[in-house]
């Protein structure tokens, strides 16, 4: 049986962070070195993604690039189009990860919209070959909750999982690519022309977890209505409303064994939090001086 490559990290990642009964597995980050180190991807990437057999499993080569990683089936990316590349993640796909912790009354963070800072998240993103030439190439997105372990403060756990089409949360492969090119900025500023404003957006867009049905779970979200793998079973049917009333539909899955007994595949329709936002920003805030003066 040969899995695509979401399937298989899935299962993998399913297999690392929980038990049989679906229960966390304590584990161990190693400390950031900087701001910008991750001990969580590079462990997904170093450890548990590269060990899936006959796919590699290559970092970004440094911070601030996306995605976070990329995997494929190095025998099938050889002598073969972009085209062909573009949508087959049974070949190659991309992962960004989106690391999330709990509030103080146990939901998830940012559950009614997270920041993905300066890139817009979308189901195909841009990469490049060993020479330069841009490659488009399916992504999925990877959000977990991260705790420290109760019993163990040196260790922590993922309360939730979800690998998700990229699709799910935005299918504007336009916007996407008039942000990761070139912006113009604004130079010359300030009384003495030595300032720039950098022009550099960020965006909010929605946070899976954030769905009831998905948090507390391990989910793998695949834009497919059937999987070859039977160790996977469907448990729900996500819809998302388009602008124009289409829909697009995706499909959740679990391991079988983390299904409870009688389970009923249900229609999920726009589960996803979104608040009701204002077009204009908000000030900066007011330094208040604790006296008041005469007009």
């Amino acid at each position: 049986m040969v899995n695509d490559l979401s399937t298989e990290a899935f299962l993998a990642l399913r297999d690392y962070f929980f038990d049989q009964q679906g229960r966390p597995i304590p584990f161990s980050l190693r400390p950031k070195r900087n701001t910008q180190d991750d001990p969580f991807d590079e462990l997904l990437a170093v450890k548990i993604l590269s060990n899936i057999p006959n796919i590699k499993c290559v970092k970004a080569p440094g911070p601030l690039i996306t995605p976070d990683m990329v995997l494929f089936r190095p025998e099938n990316c050889l002598n073969v189009t972009k085209g062909e590349l573009r949508g087959d993640f049974n070949r190659i796909l991309a992962m960004e990860v989106k690391k999330l912790e709990r509030t103080s009354q146990r939901g998830v963070a940012r559950a009614s919209g997270l920041d993905y800072n300066t890139t817009p998240p979308c189901g195909i993103v841009r990469v490049y070959d060993s020479i330069g030439n841009t490659l488009d190439i399916r992504s999925f997105y990877l959000f977990v909750c991260l705790e420290v372990d109760k019993n163990d403060s040196s260790k922590v756990i993922l309360s939730a999982l979800a690998l998700v089409d990229g699709d799910l949360l935005n299918t504007d492969f336009k916007l996407y690519l008039s942000v990761v090119g070139e912006r113009v900025k604004r130079i010359h500023l300030g009384s003495y022309t030595n300032g720039a404003d950098r022009a550099r957006p960020m965006f909010i867009f929605a946070n899976p977890l954030g769905a009831e049905a998905l948090d507390h779970k391990i989910t793998l979200v695949h834009p497919l209505p059937k999987l070859e793998d039977s160790r996977l079973r469907l448990v729900h049917e996500i819809e998302r409303t388009l602008p124009d009333k289409g829909k697009n539909k995706f499909y959740c899955y679990r391991l079988s064994s983390d299904v409870p007994k009688g389970w009923q595949a249900s229609s999920l329709k726009d589960p996803f939090p979104t608040p009701t936002r204002d077009p204009r920003t908000r000030p900066r805030g007011r330094f208040k001086l604790p006296f008041k003066i005469q007009d």
